[in-house]
């Protein structure tokens, strides 16, 4: 993976959380929305984690 790809996905993960935050913060959140979201977030950073086994860097998301 490119150096680019995991900035984009520590971007978007960020860009999740964010908006799993916004979306709690609400008068009467969706939970099935922020449920989404949460595996979403999950699954980038499993990918995030898996390259950076592969290359030996500690930074995860």
């Amino acid at each position: 993976m490119s150096s680019k790809h995991i900035d984009y996905l520590r971007r978007e993960h960020a860009r999740l959380d964010a908006e799993i935050d916004r979306e709690a913060q609400r008068r009467q959140p969706d939970e099935v929305l922020i449920a989404r979201l949460k595996k979403l977030k999950l699954a980038i950073k499993d990918q995030i984690a898996a390259w950076s086994r592969d290359t030996g860097d500690s930074r995860v998301a």
